[in-house]
């Protein structure tokens, strides 16, 4: 059984998302991060970065438990474990890692960036040239993601890979993100997104992503000293 810690942030969908298509049997284990689940002392020996998803499987390598945290890790040792999603050699492997790395590196750091500017940042003081920053760099990622969907029909290709199983968790928000008036602007990766949208596996997934999320501590719920230590600012800033 693998068990999944985690919440509603795009790095947990894409485990959720992966779990659901490998069909794995897992449970789930709600860690409130506005709560501050994370920072606890049993939450951080799972990971010291006290971040979110982490799965521990209790039939790993060996048939013994392994405990892993970051998203892009646990994409490839599930897709390992089942031989799905990820082939085993040769060009296509390196096409679904380097895409994959395209989100890992680029869409999600520069979206949520960009997010933090633009809700986050405190009102009395001039972020104009981060939002500006954050925001044309997000763009050009999508974009670059749309002119890939204009010629292949999933990122690393022909199949669908973990490639894609990372990057929709975050460009399906592509409208909340920059605004819906943006989304004409990416046809080909908007056309994928419903398209990813309407598989079973995801379908299921972000059922079982709102139920957890159900029960957690919202933003507006959360208090002003954890949204700081969760932000990094404020008394926390290092």
């Amino acid at each position: 059984m693998i068990t999944l810690y985690g919440m509603g942030s795009p790095n947990v969908v894409k485990v959720f998302l992966a779990l659901e298509e490998t069909e794995l049997p897992y449970e789930t284990m709600p860690i409130d991060v506005f709560g501050g689940d994370q920072f606890s002392a049993a939450f951080k020996r799972l990971n010291p970065n006290a971040k979110v998803p982490v799965i521990v499987d209790d039939d790993g390598p060996g048939q013994r438990p392994i405990t892993l945290f970051e998203s892009g890790a646990i994409l490839i040792y599930l897709a390992e474990k089942t031989g799905r999603f990820l082939a085993t050699a040769g060009s296509s492997r390196y096409a679904a890692l380097q895409w994959m790395m395209v989100q890992m590196t680029g869409i999600g750091p520069m979206a949520g960036q960009y997010v933090h500017f633009l809700r986050f940042a405190p009102k009395n003081r001039d972020f104009s040239y981060s939002l500006d920053r954050y925001r044309t760099q997000t763009r050009r990622f999508f974009a670059t993601v749309d002119g890939r969907l204009a010629e292949a029909p999933y990122l690393a290709g022909d199949e669908y890979s973990i490639a894609d199983i990372a990057t929709f968790p975050w460009t399906r928000l592509l409208g909340p993100i920059l605004g819906k008036e943006a989304e004409p602007d990416y046809p080909h990766l908007m056309a994928w997104n419903a398209k990813i949208a309407s598989r079973p596996a995801a379908i299921r997934a972000l059922a079982a992503m709102e139920r957890v999320r159900a029960g957690l501590t919202t933003l507006d719920k959360a208090a002003p000293e954890m949204l700081d230590k969760v932000f990094g600012r404020g008394a926390f800033t290092l």
